[in-house]
């Protein structure tokens, strides 16, 4: 019996193990066609007047304008790149004389490199739309250009154009000598639709679990010795058979 059981138990473990890798196969495809759909102009997923949708979140997308103010650009700090920490470049590119969006140019080791430098004259660009970071860096504002945080609310008030509440990762060739190093867009979320493989997973392993909770259950129900079941019903019949003594006289 315990080696069907942990037969069974196997079994029910490996399909929970294959519905969670049906799971990470469906996202990752998901993801990659949403990666390498065709860029779009951005204003056709979305306009600045909206929230960003999840479905722009990775999208490839075009954006044509002029860059804005050097006081207005800003780094992000602590960023990774080939093992090395240093910052994201981060520039507004002014979409009409009152609209923006941030574009994330690049990775430079110092906010002194040459590469780090702004730019100025129109533009045209492909990049991949990416959502603000969850930490909030609203603190970091009042200390000048470099955040610790990839945040629009926190960049709303550091410019005076209204900005698209997303960033776009620049993923065309920068066009300037020296640029920054180009950085890989961050991955989308995750994308929900095969969530229920993840449901079926972990359903299989609670199957496995109660097999072998039922395995423990009969073994422990197969050594119970019969005392235990009758000492109940023998004790009652004590009660039930002893005399009843009484007191008196009975009178005819």
């Amino acid at each position: 019996m315990l080696t069907l059981a942990l037969a069974i138990a196997a079994v029910m473990t490996a399909m929970g193990v294959w519905q969670l890798g049906v799971y990470k196969s469906k996202t990752a495809k998901a993801t990659a066609e949403h990666a390498a759909a065709a860029p779009v102009p951005l204003q056709s997923l979305f306009s600045i007047d909206e929230g960003l949708p999840a479905k722009a979140v990775g999208r490839q997308v075009t954006i044509s304008g002029t860059w804005g103010p050097t006081a207005d650009q800003v780094f992000i700090a602590d960023r990774q790149q080939d093992g090395r920490r240093g910052y994201w470049v981060v520039s507004p590119l002014k979409l009409s004389g009152t609209d923006a969006v941030m574009v994330v140019r690049g990775w430079v080791a110092s906010v002194t490199d040459p590469a780090a430098k702004a730019l100025s004259g129109p533009v045209s660009l492909t990049g991949a739309v990416v959502a603000s970071e969850a930490e909030d860096s609203s603190a970091d504002a009042a200390k000048g250009r470099v955040l610790s945080t990839l945040r629009i609310p926190t960049i709303v008030h550091l410019v005076k154009y209204r900005v698209y509440d997303a960033f776009v990762v620049q993923t065309s060739p920068a066009g300037t000598s020296p640029a920054p190093a180009a950085v890989v867009p961050p991955p989308p979320p995750t994308d929900h639709a095969g969530l229920r493989n993840v449901a079926y997973a972990f359903q299989w392993w609670i199957f496995a679990a109660f097999t072998l909770w039922m395995w423990g259950r009969m073994v422990l129900d197969a050594h119970r010795s019969p005392d235990d079941d009758q000492a109940p019903d023998a004790e009652q019949g004590d009660q039930v058979g002893e005399p009843v003594e009484s007191s008196g006289t009975v009178s005819a």
